[in-house]
């Protein structure tokens, strides 16, 4: 796969890594943007942060081997969080034993080289926005809906991240004061209506059942009374979120990922209450599958590296 490079970008190899909560995987791109070595491995968060930073050490040596010692690849890191500009820690991360912890001075340590960190979901809307579905699209608007609920935003091939590096984070506003405590301390955070984790805890509380959002969503489809309330509250909710972003931000496209991604539904009823919530009567904005599929994360890595 040849992956375009950015107007006026160096050539060089680049190497990308796309740290999650159970699998981080790295990538080789040559200088003109063709993938040359791909691997992945589990996660070790169990093991505590140090058996991550390990990992991901471990796992950049072992790409960079693939070319001759005279290279420098650029390296970046996408990861489920963001690194403070002021105290150089990670903070908002899903994986919350990367909390509190400077991982980007310890990678710098370890490899006695700079690197690039960015958040995941940056990384994917980048990758999405360059070579995916979002590649005729100045301004793209990016979503993760998968275990988390994550955003991103590019604007022509760049990533748009913010003066706190929080830019396009839309999991974490409030939509309902009255809803669930989301680990942010805050109530009622879209990711908690919208993620997969965040719907299988509503659903057990006001239904007392246990069901995975894969069996929620079928349950609706098949005509369970419970599972028909409770997906389409989540497309309404779906629809006054991403409609209230889209009235802020007016982007050329939205472009969805992640697990949650894959359900037809949001890109028929679902967009039918986006349009409903968006401040506007005729609203164009098309809302798009992703084409790279898990791949656009350590791919958007790569381009982030430095």
């Amino acid at each position: 796969m040849n992956i375009p490079q950015a107007e006026k970008e160096e050539p060089l190899f680049r190497i990308g890594l796309d740290l999650g909560g159970t699998k981080t995987e790295s990538i080789l791109l040559d200088p003109d943007g063709a993938e040359i070595f791909r691997e992945r491995r589990p996660t070790p968060a169990a093991a505590g942060y140090d058996a991550i930073l390990d990992n991901l050490c471990d796992l950049i040596r072992a790409t960079q081997a693939r070319v001759s010692t005279d290279v420098r690849p650029a390296i970046g890191i996408g990861i489920p969080g963001t690194i403070d500009a002021g105290t150089g820690l990670v903070r908002n991360a899903n994986t919350t034993i990367l909390i509190a912890h400077p991982l980007l001075r310890d990678i710098e340590e370890r490899l006695d080289r700079k690197v690039m960190v960015q958040n995941d979901a940056n990384c994917f809307t980048l990758a999405e926005a360059r070579a995916g579905a979002g590649n005729k699209a100045d301004l793209v608007f990016g979503v993760i809906m998968g275990t988390g609920c994550g955003g991103g935003i590019a604007e022509k091939g760049h990533v748009h991240s913010g003066p706190h590096g929080i830019a396009g984070e839309w999991g974490h506003v409030s939509i309902d004061p009255a809803g669930p405590e989301c680990y942010c301390g805050k109530r009622g955070c879209i990711e908690t209506l919208i993620s997969g984790s965040g719907m299988q805890r509503a659903f057990a509380a006001k239904y007392k059942r246990t069901l995975t959002m894969e069996e929620i969503v079928a349950g609706a489809r098949s005509g369970d009374n419970d599972c028909v309330q409770a997906f389409d509250q989540f497309l309404d909710d779906f629809g006054r979120a991403l409609g209230g972003l889209i009235s802020i931000l007016d982007p050329d496209a939205v472009i969805l990922g992640g697990g949650l991604s894959n359900i037809n539904e949001l890109y028929d009823r679902g967009l039918e209450r986006v349009r409903f919530y968006a401040f506007h009567e005729n609203l164009r904005t098309p809302i798009l599958k992703n084409t790279l599929g898990d791949s656009a994360g350590v791919i958007g890595a790569a381009w982030v590296g430095i």
